[in-house]
């Protein structure tokens, strides 16, 4: 191995403000979104739309597609400052924005939410592994074999494959991974919907109810409520990592009018995904409807196929979990630059030649970093490693504050959209509304942990 000091890292070709130049289209603004939402959320729609019911159930679904557009359309428009400066990260537009105290608050929820979102991928991550090995178990031993196997390895061998993944320099370098991440969600999202669909021709009827799944009381159907709202809710929203996307994007056109064409689209096919798997998951199995479609064993046949679609969801996890971590990792790095301008630790790279491999570039700040951040979620993990409730717990905390409360003030500070105003009613009316939505889907899913764990 040879290692030669280098005191910069090349970045080719840059824009005129000294960054990596944008290359980003359309397509590959599409491909970024759709990895970023078709993730692990996808595949507990099915029970969310069983506790919901065929009433409350697609409503929910559609709703917060309409929501998360909303999002989307305000916060692309804060890109771009009245005087064009770019915001290249959903802090740099707070900070712009709402002052530098906000900017601290909105700190802590998105790294959280990040954090929390990688500690989800790699319990996800973990299951679909396990079922490919309990679906070959159930098909030469029989449905009604133990087939019982631990998480523990499959969540070490995934924090394995991600130590190395994490050294990705950062997302102007992932368009590939975003790419195959979206194609194996599309997959496996078809697959669910497919075995949903021809689970319900082989019964010969539509199972479930307009109120949903019985409950022993009226309080637990509201806690099973309210973690669903938080399922969707985290199935969804993608805004903190909307302007890092838009930031990816070739200018002409608008970075802004690409990312609100971009964002229409996958909100469309994802939404139409998650009508297909929500409600067709529901429609096969009723109040025996599984946490996860395709990993809780509603499905045992055609054992290949199951495989292959857990298959998908580790590949597309390998990707979501680098969408989600890359931000933090530029928040931290660049706080750590700033702090310590002449650290050869932090600010030196070296350059890398393995035999048969091209050189790369490390930077010992970047290792050390990264490695303790996929080693913290991946133990995370171990401790809570329940699917369902952790999902509802990270999209309830996520939605209001970042996909709605913070784009609403940015878009009324850039807009200059005045108090008691009918554009400033509607939009405070909206985002009371969505706070409701989280509080109660807090509540539900922090129950739900929390008798998980110690019930």
């Amino acid at each position: 191995m040879a290692v030669q000091h280098s005191l910069e890292l090349d970045n080719g070709s840059c824009d005129d403000d000294g960054h990596p130049a944008r290359t980003g289209t359309l397509w590959s603004c599409v491909a970024h979104i759709i990895t970023a939402v078709i993730g692990s959320g996808v595949l507990s729609l099915a029970w969310s739309t069983s506790q919901l019911g065929w009433l409350a159930g697609p409503i929910a679904l559609l709703i917060f597609a309409i929501i998360t557009y909303l999002s989307a359309f305000l916060l692309s428009d804060c890109y771009r400052t009245n005087d064009g400066t770019r915001n290249k990260s959903y802090m740099d537009a707070v900070r712009m924005y709402l002052g530098r105290k906000r900017t601290w608050m909105c700190a802590l929820l998105q790294n959280l939410s990040l954090y929390g979102t990688d500690i989800a991928y790699v319990i996800t991550t973990s299951t679909s592994m396990r079922a490919i090995q309990k679906s070959n178990c159930y098909h030469r031993e029989g449905h009604k074999a133990a087939c019982s196997y631990g998480d523990t390895s499959y969540m070490l061998l995934f924090g394995g494959v991600q130590v190395v993944m994490s050294q990705i320099p950062d997302f102007h370098n992932m368009e590939w991974l975003s790419v195959v991440a979206a194609i194996m969600s599309f997959t496996y999202s078809f697959i669910g919907f497919g075995l949903g669909f021809a689970q319900v021709i082989e019964n010969g009827r539509i199972q479930g109810s307009i109120t949903g799944v019985p409950a022993d009381s009226v309080a637990d159907k509201l806690w099973l409520v309210f973690q669903a709202l938080g399922d969707i809710a985290f199935a969804y929203p993608y805004s903190i990592i909307l302007l890092e996307i838009q930031d990816t994007l070739k200018s002409p056109p608008p970075e802004n009018k690409t990312m609100k064409t971009a964002s229409m689209i996958a909100i469309f096919v994802t939404t139409f995904f998650y009508l297909c798997c929500g409600c067709f998951g529901y429609a096969a199995f009723g109040n025996n409807t599984p946490g996860n479609l395709l990993t809780g064993f509603g499905f045992y046949e055609p054992y290949w196929l199951i495989d292959f679609a857990n298959a998908c969801i580790v590949l597309h996890l390998v990707g979501g979990y680098q969408i989600f971590s890359q931000p933090v990792f530029a928040f931290v790095e660049r706080w750590f630059t700033n702090k310590f301008p002449n650290s050869g630790f932090v600010n030196n790279f070296y350059t890398i030649k393995l035999p048969l491999l091209p050189s790369f570039q490390m930077n010992p700040l970047k290792i050390c970093f990264r490695t303790a951040y996929v080693a913290s979620t991946t133990v995370i993990a171990m401790i809570f490693p329940y699917f369902n409730q952790v999902l509802g717990v990270l999209g309830a905390l996520n939605f209001w504050p970042l996909a709605i409360y913070f784009p609403v003030e940015m878009y009324f500070v850039q807009k200059k959209i005045q108090p008691w105003t009918g554009k400033w009613v509607v939009l405070r009316s909206f985002s009371f509304f969505c706070l409701l939505v989280s509080i109660v889907g807090l509540i539900g899913s922090i129950e739900g942990l929390i008798s998980a764990k110690f019930g």
